[in-house]
């Protein structure tokens, strides 16, 4: 059954990107106008982050958002053949601070978000880096496509670590420098163990794990977020963070990056996955405080 999936799509991922984008126009017209797709929920979720936009502006922000997601997709379908020419044609980013890094014998933490198109990012930074490039994955459920994506996103080299079972998956890398890239910005499986932040004024949770895992390593860590200059090309913007994690004190890391997250989406709001619902879990007292960032 596996093949039967995989055929097809690899071959459909042979086609140039721009007969792919057509694809991908189709796809935007029965998501957003016909099946109308998670929309009241990112309707929502941009009127929690922007409540001083317009009805206007914000419909604006969802129509590019859905063009971006639909894209995102069909991208990701191109991966499963592209090769190291068209990584280097479609993706621009600053690797030189990695170099720096490396040569400072300093393990990395690179914390991302879920904003287009991060599995692009994962694939091209690898050829980049001096680095041993791992990334967490949550496995899906389907175990078709839990293969299909095992084969995209490990095409570069790029060892993935399975996030119900991180810790034994680490074991192989523990005494090598590494880059360990981790998407920060997804709702945590127990809310009793997360932090809890104002996220765009409305709490929300953090998972604990990549700043204690940071701290424990005393690994550098970066930053980073991708923005679209045209259709089809990503740019990579990697902040340093932090050298020395295990110095600051608790919570300064986590918080940084929420300040972090909410400038850069502020900034391009169209490319976060507004389908995503940050916000659906409320806060409790027992959960703990709502921490200050200030």
């Amino acid at each position: 059954m596996y093949y039967i999936v995989f055929g097809p799509l690899y071959l459909l991922s042979l086609l140039p990107i721009r007969v792919l984008y057509v694809f991908s126009d189709f796809a935007y017209l029965i998501i957003y106008h016909i099946l109308g797709y998670r929309k009241k929920i990112v309707l929502q979720n941009l009127s929690i982050a922007f409540p001083e936009k317009s009805e206007k502006e914000k419909l604006r922000i969802a129509k590019q958002f859905y063009r971006n997601f639909t894209d995102n997709f069909i991208e990701t379908i191109k991966f499963l053949s592209a090769g190291d020419r068209y990584f280097k044609k479609h993706f621009n980013c600053n690797p030189e601070i990695f170099d720096t890094l490396y040569a400072q014998g300093k393990k990395c933490h690179v914390l991302l978000a879920h904003n287009f198109n991060w599995e692009l990012g994962n694939l091209a930074i690898t050829s980049l880096t001096p680095y041993q490039m791992l990334t967490v994955y949550m496995p899906i459920q389907n175990r078709i496509f839990d293969r299909l994506f095992k084969y995209m996103r490990t095409r570069t080299g790029v060892k993935l670590l399975s996030a119900h079972n991180m810790r034994n998956d680490m074991i192989p890398y523990r005494n090598q420098q590494y880059l360990i890239a981790l998407v920060a910005d997804q709702n945590p499986g127990n809310l009793r163990f997360a932090w809890w932040f104002n996220f765009f004024n409305r709490p929300a949770p953090f998972v604990k794990g990549p700043e204690k895992g940071a701290r424990s390593n005393n690994s550098a860590v970066v930053f980073c977020y991708f923005t679209k200059p045209k259709r089809g090309y990503y740019e990579a913007h990697f902040t340093l963070a932090t050298t020395d994690p295990a110095s600051l004190p608790e919570l300064e890391l986590t918080k940084r990056y929420v300040t972090y997250l909410e400038k850069v989406i502020s900034d391009r709001p169209d490319m976060w996955l507004w389908s995503h619902r940050r916000w659906k879990h409320e806060w409790k007292p027992e959960y703990g405080k709502v921490i200050d960032r200030e």
